[in-house]
């Protein structure tokens, strides 16, 4: 984006089509190249930046302070990074702007018909590195205080060790079968690609969490069950065939219903503590599966305070529970190979000997080379019989 600047005031040369939510996952599904995406996102989390980054929008202006001091969250950096302009701390009036307004931004200014309407800050590389090194003197701080909620809510939440959770009427299968468990967390794309090779030969059960799904079906595949709370899936996911089990809250309320009664999906409701990820870990466990691995979920401090939780008690207990039943899909990706024996390998060059062998018997140069080479091999045969002949 380029501006023509004047002594007093920047002449603006191109306007940009506004997209604006307070959730940015949602604004996310809308956002196309180009446009400017308008957000009140504070301490915006590794997912939702690169997220936003793959919409290539022209600008991101966030309403709130995109790093608090709260911890180090990596999303700014990872915007800037990208090239895409972000500007920093305007102020609720720009959440006053609508879809489809056009705005032109200058700097830190954005304008709206020659009219400022907001000001932030122009974050560079230099400016979030300082709030970054102000976040990491606070972390302590948060990982005393998550250390303490997580103490606090295992007493509240350790009925999931002794007691399990009361399963509705669940139809798939997961009886000695592997499942996999796919979260929207760090490096899911990457990862989700990584197994590729056992999912095919295994065919574990595929459960999505919430946009989880959507992973599934982006990698050609297909859910067989999708649990959450249904805020970020889209309904092209929920339409796929795929059993819904909508995670609700302990005293059975669930907001997630409402949507779905609207799109016509039939759903169970299933009322539990804890994040919808270790809700799905549970089902698994209940159900039977042999192995249950865990792609994009979340584990260190800093995840979990992207994810805005204060504490991961249930987390931790759903961990206890399942044991090593539970394997982390970064580590069946590093060490599961294909399983190719030497009898498979063998008959792979096999064909590819007789592949060649066939493309030169049918080209000039082949038919020369076969007819050099059968002359050779006529005068070791007739050497050999000469020699055979002299021997007593």
């Amino acid at each position: 984006m380029r501006f023509k600047r004047k002594s007093k005031a920047p002449e603006i040369t191109e306007q940009l089509f506004v997209r604006v939510d307070k959730k940015t996952k949602n604004l996310t599904r809308r956002l196309q190249p180009g446009e400017a995406a308008v957000i009140n996102h504070a301490d915006i989390d590794r997912v939702a930046a690169e997220t936003l980054v793959r919409c290539q929008p022209a600008v991101v202006i966030n309403a709130a302070k995109s790093t608090t001091g709260k911890y180090p969250n990596s999303g700014p950096s990872i915007i800037v990074k990208a090239g895409v302009p972000l500007i920093d701390d305007c102020g609720e009036q720009v959440m006053k702007l609508h879809e489809g307004n056009h705005i032109e931004v200058s700097g830190s200014q954005v304008f709206r018909h020659g009219k400022q309407i907001a000001r932030g800050t122009l974050q560079t590389e230099d400016t979030i590195a300082a709030d970054q090194e102000a976040a990491r003197a606070n972390l302590p701080k948060q990982l005393e205080a998550f250390t303490e909620n997580t103490i606090k809510y295992m007493q509240v939440e350790q009925d999931l060790i002794f007691n399990g959770i009361g399963l509705p009427d669940i139809k798939t299968n997961f009886a000695g079968k592997h499942a996999l468990i796919v979260v929207r967390g760090y490096n899911y794309k990457e990862d989700l690609q990584s197994l590729m090779s056992y999912i095919r030969e295994y065919h574990p059960v595929l459960v999505g969490v919430d946009g989880g799904a959507d992973a599934i079906l982006e990698a050609g595949l297909t859910p067989d069950m999708i649990v959450g709370d249904m805020d970020s899936v889209t309904d092209n996911a929920l339409h796929c065939g795929a059993e819904v089990v909508v995670h609700a809250y302990r005293d059975g309320r669930a907001p997630g219903t409402e949507r779905l009664d609207k799109l016509g999906v039939d759903y169970l409701t299933l009322p539990a503590t804890g994040t919808s990820e270790d809700v799905a870990m549970l089902i698994a466990d209940d159900k039977g599966a042999d192995l249950i691995v865990a792609l994009g979920t979340h584990a260190t401090l800093v995840e979990f305070l992207d994810k805005g939780r204060p504490g991961m008690a249930s987390t931790f207990l759903t961990r206890l529970r399942i044991g090593s039943k539970l394997v982390d899909a970064k580590g069946v990706s590093k060490l599961y190979q294909p399983k190719i024996g030497t009898g498979l390998s063998l008959l792979f060059v096999l064909v590819g000997v007789l592949a060649v062998g066939v493309a030169l018997a049918v080209t000039p140069v082949g038919q020369a080379f076969y007819g050099v080479v059968g002359i050779y091999l006529s005068k070791l045969v007739d050497f050999i019989q000469a020699l055979v002949g002299l021997t007593p």
